[in-house]
């Protein structure tokens, strides 16, 4: 294979693009049950968002905002699929040009634009698997009880809500699968100048996703909002 005769730094970039990206999953999957995180504190919100559905005769309102979520999914699934297009379309050409003082031929991008396009197909199934379960909530909610339905007890009706807003929340992580994909697809953008630069550009992500999900001021807010609503609900 022609990346087999790369210098050794490209050989060590590799490893360490994939135990940051899956590193960092199973960090913030650890962290998100210790700690405040947009993860968590969004895991709460979207069980009280069912809570308080099962309590409304009128759900169109819980049906558009699902609507405007599924939206959101759709257009990067859709967009995905172009970018998949893109790569194979490069992958597949015998090319070579110039960025600055830096030679680039198809041997020298295989890999790395083999490694885009793996990352892709993993966003597109990502985010078509957060549609299903989006679909699948969408279902649930057409099915939830009514307040005027009395054979349901209020035990029964937190059991549907509980079980409706962690599908809702199954359908969320898998879209924040997809969008981290395409934070460090970007970081393999760096590498095509130079594998140092790749390096620091896969950190620079890491430290950017951290902050965003456990520092950032939407956080802070939604943590007092969770924290908030539990002191209402014991008074």
């Amino acid at each position: 294979m022609p990346f087999l005769n790369l210098p050794l730094w490209e050989h060590l970039a590799l490893p360490f693009f994939l135990v940051s990206w899956m590193g960092y999953t199973f960090f913030a999957k650890f962290m998100s049950t210790r700690t405040h995180c947009l993860a968590s504190v969004l895991e709460v919100h979207r069980t009280w968002w069912m809570e308080r559905m099962l309590l409304r005769d009128n759900r169109v309102a819980d049906a558009a905002l699902l609507a405007n979520i599924e939206r959101n999914v759709n257009f990067f699934a859709s967009t995905t699929l172009l970018i998949i297009a893109a790569t194979l379309t490069a992958l597949t050409a015998d090319f070579e040009f110039k960025l600055f003082a830096y030679t680039f031929d198809h041997s020298d991008s295989q890999l790395k634009l083999a490694l885009m396009l793996g990352i892709m197909v993993y966003a597109f199934f990502a985010f078509t698997w957060s549609l299903r379960q989006y679909g699948f909530v969408s279902v649930l909610i057409g099915a939830a009880p009514t307040p005027g339905q009395d054979e349901f007890s209020l035990e029964q009706r937190k059991e549907y809500a509980h079980a409706t807003g962690k599908v809702l929340d199954q359908a969320g992580k898998s879209y924040n699968y997809g969008l981290r994909s395409y934070y460090f697809t970007l970081a393999i953008l760096a590498w095509f100048v130079h594998p140092l630069l790749f390096l620091l550009a896969t950190a620079t992500v890491v430290s950017v996703l951290y902050m965003r999900e456990f520092h950032s001021e939407p956080l802070k807010y939604m943590a007092m909002d969770v924290e908030l609503l539990k002191t209402s609900d014991k008074d």
